[in-house]
């Protein structure tokens, strides 16, 4: 894969990647930017729950489960010092539909432990939380059976 950023002076980056579409990044007025674009760490977060988004959406759909809206927070932890990269990131997951909580709770784990390249290159903790048609659900250490992986 390959990605280029062309800059637009000061802080300012239009990136664009082999789907053909544009992500402009700035840094902040602290630091020197004009604010006119997303922070490249915002983007790093995005990708996270874009990627796991997706696979959830799909293993959703395999297992039939109908799926009639889906949310996902991300709210990361960084290091003080530099790098300041993230150390935790807790992502929760606003699922709305007639879904079986064991099954939802599959189709994060799948996401998290086999298909979301995002949350594998990060090297940070991520907790996943679960709320489900309104109410939070706790974490199933334990999934029903044949399931498809």
């Amino acid at each position: 894969m390959k990605v280029e950023a062309k800059w637009l002076g000061s802080r300012h980056f239009q990136a664009e990647g082999p789907s053909g579409n544009t992500v402009y990044m700035d840094a902040g007025r602290q630091d020197g930017g004009t604010g006119q674009g997303n922070r490249p760490m915002e983007l790093l977060l995005m990708g996270l729950v874009g990627c796991t988004g997706i696979d959830i959406s799909m293993i959703l759909e395999r297992m039939r489960q109908p799926l009639s809206h889906m949310k996902i927070e991300a709210v990361g932890q960084r290091r003080d010092e530099r790098p300041q990269s993230f150390t935790e990131i807790h992502l929760t997951y606003h699922l709305e539909g007639d879904l079986q909580p064991a099954k939802a709770w599959r189709a994060i784990h799948l996401s998290e432990e086999k298909y979301c390249s995002a949350s594998a290159s990060l090297n940070a903790s991520i907790i996943p939380h679960l709320v489900l048609n309104g109410k939070e659900v706790a974490p199933l250490d334990v999934v029903e059976e044949g399931l498809p992986d």
